[in-house]
């Protein structure tokens, strides 16, 4: 057991190794391929040397615009954090100083302080490491992508996805060094017992800077997404990416800041939050069982750094030559890396644990990962639900909003089921587990079915690092359309960057789904940590003050979804009216004639984002603390309880009908939707505009509220945990 627990440090090692090939690799390609012409697709190679030059040279310059752009909110936006971040982290020691002491557990009040304000920093640095780098990357890789696409689908591809494997891989690396390091560091092999506690601020501090990340790029794309859809594509008439329309680029800066840097924070902190909350619960057993086996509480890092490995060869099992179906190569590489996180559980379990009844469970956790991709694949790719959403649009907006709505309350049903199936047989598993052991705790086998749930949720995320990298993927897709559209391009490049954008939208939505399902697991397995750590057996809702507590945690859930959607709303007035401004005022700008000044669309959504992005950011964090400081620790258990559960179903409510009405637009601009004769419906029809009236509403449900949510779950159930000894 000993020697697999270095196993760890091993794959934070190779993941670093595996992170610095790949962006090696991606950051080789010469955007300028002008020189070697003899593998361009053939409506490239029809053009002359000099149109060839060109075209390179204008996708260059649009991806350095991108770059700028990226760059120059990404330091307004940390620089904001990082001083809430250091207010915060001294607040928190302060908290735990004077009411953070507990004799049961030996645990000093000073100790405690100091060590979960440094484990508060260190998480939220690595948080904003992680999302900065792996989206600094994937604005490199989307030029690249597009330059690719002038070759064939197969290089395009490979160069998307290897620059998404940079960020999926990196912040699941990043995240193992950071729980692994402050374990070990706070004396966790000599003091295992007690350091878990120590070290819950990692997840805090991550999620912390998770929530504002995600929120101000949440806001910052769908402003400028909003904006250049409502005044280019319906009031202009423009098609997608136009160079002629202001907010172009800042709608592609948008997809970098708000899905690669904000889902990189979002993910990080689930990974870390879990795995602590997991350890906390093995302390419970390695005190109940004598002392004697630490592996209770490392196992949950041995099965990550399994899953680690896993996604790294699921991902690079994907070759350009191979390549012939977009979709269905990725599909090729998650199954690898399913089929060997089975493997990897296996022997982590044989290994460490001794009961095969625990396999079952991460199996459980491994298989609704799996569900959960296709149950979202199911309700965003060009299925039933989507079909249905493009169908209501031949009458109109109205109609396509009432269909998208419809999906999104329906799409709540089976992952449900599917969450409650899995927490309710991996509980099971975890207690034929003790009874196979012959380990008694106490009287209750909560514990024991506590612990089965957490082998789960370890299972789902062991594909993290591969679920993010497909993630990131598409952004990435999304921006070399937009690269080569800007680039005018010839259209059968734009073929192929459409090809991986539409997968793109589809992955995107599988990863919120993902997320979501992951959330829902470690909500109650951060919950009975909470429970455990505040020494609580039950929370009763007849008591006045625990209602007022759960009341107030549905209300927080809306309220926050509110603020966030006023707030895209509000940035994409600014946008609207600013567009609008620069065409009246320059009308060679619609001719073609005149350069949009794409800057001032940038300066306007990042100053927006950042406004917009506090209000809801402060109220997610200060009204769970008000409500333990004023209600004490049952209130805050009914909170984190109601919270978790409205927000699930909130979120995935929102990024499904998001997605939905995202596909429904994509499936009548690829001239699937017919009339009545049998004539495809597609790009400047009445329905087109109204499916686009729909994905706007969509907009900020799936890519700024919905997916914030999923770090206001997480977050409610890190800010308990830390401050459980000042609720109390």
């Amino acid at each position: 057991m000993e020697g697999l627990v270095w196993f760890v440090p091993a794959a934070i090692i190779l993941s670093v190794i595996v992170v610095i090939y790949l962006a090696r690799d991606v950051l080789s390609r010469p955007v300028d391929r002008s020189s070697d012409t003899s593998d361009l697709i053939p409506a490239v190679q029809s053009l002359s040397a000099e149109e060839q030059s060109q075209l390179f040279e204008r996708m260059t310059l649009n991806g350095d615009r991108i770059y700028s752009g990226a760059t120059a909110f990404l330091k307004r936006q940390y620089r904001t954090i990082a001083w809430m971040t250091i207010v915060g982290a001294g607040l928190l020691a302060v908290l735990l100083l004077f009411y953070g002491a507990n004799e049961e557990k030996g645990i000093e009040a000073g100790d405690l302080a100091w060590r979960t304000g440094v484990s508060f920093l260190v998480g939220a640095f690595l948080s904003a490491l992680s999302g900065v780098i792996g989206m600094l990357i994937a604005v490199k890789t989307n030029v690249r992508t597009a330059s690719a696409a002038t070759r064939s689908l197969g290089d395009a591809l490979t160069i998307a996805l290897r620059g998404g494997a940079v960020s999926g891989i990196l912040i699941v690396g990043l995240s193992l060094l950071g729980v692994f390091g402050l374990f070990w560091a706070f004396g966790g092999f000599d003091n295992p017992k007690h350091t878990p506690e120590l070290i819950v601020g990692f997840g805090f501090g991550a999620s912390f800077v998770a929530l504002f990340a995600q929120l101000g790029g949440g806001i910052y794309t769908k402003a400028a997404d909003v904006g250049a859809d409502l005044v280019g594509k319906v009031e202009a008439g423009l098609p997608e990416d136009d160079p002629r329309n202001p907010a172009v680029i800042a709608d592609l800066v948008g997809d970098n800041v708000g899905d690669c840097a904000g889902r990189g924070a979002d993910l990080f902190e689930s990974t870390a939050a879990e795995s602590i909350g997991a350890m906390i619960l093995g302390v419970a057993i390695f005190k109940a069982t004598g002392e004697n086996d630490v592996a209770w509480i490392l196992f949950p890092l041995v099965v990550r750094a399994f899953g680690a490995i896993a996604s790294i060869i699921g991902l690079l099992v994907i070759r350009p030559g191979r390549v012939r179906n977009a979709q269905r190569a990725l599909d090729v590489g998650y199954w690898t890396t399913a089929v060997l996180s089975t493997v990897g559980m296996a022997i982590a379990v044989f290994l460490m644990l001794g009961s095969w009844w625990f396999f079952v469970a991460g199996l459980i956790g491994i298989i609704t990962s799996v569900l959960f991709v296709y149950i979202t694949q199911y309700y965003t790719a060009f299925n039933r639900p989507v079909r249905e959403i493009a169908e209501a649009s031949r009458t109109g907006a109205a109609t396509n909003i009432i269909s998208g709505l419809a999906v999104g309350f329906e799409n709540t049903a089976i992952p449900v089921v599917v969450i409650s199936v899995a927490l309710g047989t991996s509980f099971q598993a975890g207690i034929q587990a003790f009874n196979d052991l012959g380990i008694t705790i106490g009287d209750s086998q909560w514990i024991a079915g506590v612990f089965g749930t957490a082998v789960a949720t370890m299972g789902m995320l062991m594909s993290a690092a591969y679920i993010l990298a497909m993630d990131t993927f598409g952004p990435i897709a999304d921006n070399a359309g937009g690269v080569t559209e800007m680039a005018e391009a010839p259209g059968d490049v734009r073929d192929i960057t459409d090809g991986l954008d539409a997968v793109g939208n589809t992955t995107k939505a599988l990863t919120k789904g993902y997320a979501i399902a992951s959330a829902a697991l470690a909500a109650f397995l951060l919950f009975s940590a909470y429970l455990e750590t505040a020494g609580l057996e039950e929370v009763n809702l007849a008591k006045v003050e625990v209602f007022i507590g759960a009341m107030l945690g549905g209300m927080l859930v809306f309220l926050f979804s509110s603020l966030a959607i006023r707030a895209v709303g509000r940035s994409a007035q600014a946008m609207i009216l600013e567009v609008r401004r620069q065409w009246r005022e320059q009308p060679g700008i619609l001719e073609g004639t005149v350069e949009p000044d794409y800057a001032k669309a940038v300066d306007i959504s990042t100053r927006s984002a950042l406004r917009e992005m506090i209000a809801p950011g402060l109220l997610a964090v200060l009204l769970p603390v008000a409500v333990g400081l004023i209600l004490r620790a049952e209130a805050e258990a009914a909170m984190l309880m109601v919270g978790t559960i409205v927000g699930v179903l909130l979120a995935t409510v929102m990024n499904n009908a998001g997605g939905a009405w995202d596909n429904a637009k994509k499936y009548i601009e690829a001239g699937h939707l017919r009339d009545d004769d049998g004539n495809p419906i597609g790009k400047g029809t009445d329905e087109h505009a109204a499916s686009v009236v729909g994905d706007t509403v969509g907009d900020p449900f799936k890519d700024t509220a919905g997916p914030s949510l999923h770090v206001l779950v997480k977050l409610l159930s890190t800010i308990t945990l830390v401050l459980a000894p000042v609720f109390i």
